[in-house]
Order: structure tokens, then sequence, then C-alpha cells
């Protein structure tokens, strides 16, 4: 993916939608807004925490600060496809995401011992620090199904959609496909605001003829809770 953007300083506001509002919310966006090059699309993602699941145990708790990591593919990879390891930080409601992109291969050397030599980045520096903090392990894979919308006046608003969200806690590599258990309905879609300031009056006032409202929503967050209830998940 030519051109991606590695470093990211947003604000983030997530809503949950029925099928009849995202219905009746896209027929708006689309006289506003564009769908980007790549249409709908699968994002694979494997997070990483340690052995205790000390980082989403933290997030859940909703500190000022939280931070997380995670390896990311557009699509189901091969061992050559390029994906990005990616720091997320949020801080007083403003989200930081940072990454770096390189084989899939090589991500994977690179998480076990530490050793790529073909970068030496601040981004790279910052994640080697967070590994020899953490000793973060693989701990669940999430992957959905997303179609993201861009403004052309504005290249910091983007709306995204995902869909079809499911996840598994073993067979934590990317090129094994993207199978998993379901974790929301079908008509369920997680619309998440990707804003550098405020957000368009059409776009609130149609929200609010539509009765959606933001809410607190963390994928990683929410299979932790529901394994953990469930006791497929423990502390140690």
């Amino acid at each position: 993916m030519a051109g991606v953007q590695t470093v990211f300083k947003r604000y983030e506001k997530k809503y949950m939608l029925n099928q009849s509002q995202y219905e009746q919310l896209t027929a708006v966006i689309n006289k506003h807004m564009q769908i980007d090059q790549y249409g709908k699309h699968t994002i694979c993602n494997i997070y990483f925490d340690t052995d205790d699941y000390r980082l989403i145990r933290t997030s859940i708790e909703k500190p000022k600060y939280k931070e997380k990591l995670r390896l990311r593919s557009y699509g189901i990879p091969t061992l050559d496809s390029k994906v990005f390891l990616e720091i997320k930080k949020k801080f007083d409601g403003i989200v930081y995401k940072r990454r770096i992109s390189f084989p899939l291969r090589d991500a994977y050397t690179y998480l076990a011992d530490g050793t790529y030599s073909r970068e030496n980045t601040q981004i790279k520096k910052e994640i080697d620090y967070f590994l020899s903090f953490y000793r973060p392990v693989p701990k669940m894979y999430i992957a959905y199904d997303r179609i993201a919308y861009f403004c052309e006046e504005d290249s910091n608003f983007r709306i995204t959609f995902d869909s079809n969200i499911r996840y598994r806690k073993d067979d934590l590599f990317l090129e094994h496909g993207d199978h998993g258990d379901v974790l929301l309905g079908e008509d369920m879609h997680l619309m998440e605001l990707k804003i550098a300031g405020a957000i368009p009056l059409w776009l609130v006032k149609t929200m609010s003829e539509l009765k959606i409202y933001p809410t607190s929503f963390s994928k990683y967050g929410t299979i932790y809770k529901k394994l953990f209830t469930e006791g497929e998940v423990t502390i140690c």
C-alpha cells in the first residue's frame, strides 16, 4: 500500500449502529464523502499482551494513558506480504498511532528476537522499548470487514464501518486465514469517526435524528471480558 501513513494523531469516536441506522446514515454519508480506493476489505490483527493480560486489563480501567501493540495486515497475507507493526497510544482522549512496515516473515523474526537491520527509525526505537519493557506475546487474533469513507475537503476526517468482527485466541498467525468466532450479530456495525477537529454539522444532525450516540467499545477489550466471564482466559 504505497503512501500509507506511518504516524497518526487524532480523536477517534465510536458508535454502534443497527442495520437500519447503518443504511440510513450511509445514504447521507454517500452525498458528502467517498468510499476509499480499497472498498470493502478485511483487516487482520494479532494483538500482543503480557502473559497476565496486563495491557488490556489496564485499558479496560479507562486510565488517562494507555497503549497497545498489534501486528496488522490488509487481507490474508503470505510470509512475503507487507504488514504493519503498530504501537497505539491514547492520552487525554487523543489517539497516537505509529507503525513500521515490513514483510510478515521479517515481522515474526523481529518480534521473536528483536532483529531487523533494515530500519532504525524513531518509531522502531519506540517499539523496541515497548517490547523490552512489557515482553509481550501474541494473545488474540481479531479480523473484521471494513468500509472506509474519506472527505476530499478535509483529509483529516475519515469514517470507518467495521462488521463481521471475529476472533480466536489460538492459531495466532496472520497467514493462517481470517476464521474465528463471531463477536457481534450480522446486523451490527461499529462506526468510528477519525477526526482532528470538529464533526461536520450535517453528520451531527443526521446522527441526532437517527438516535446514534457515542459508545465506549474496544474489540480486544470486549473479547477479553467475554472470554474471562466464560472462564476461557485467566489471570496468572
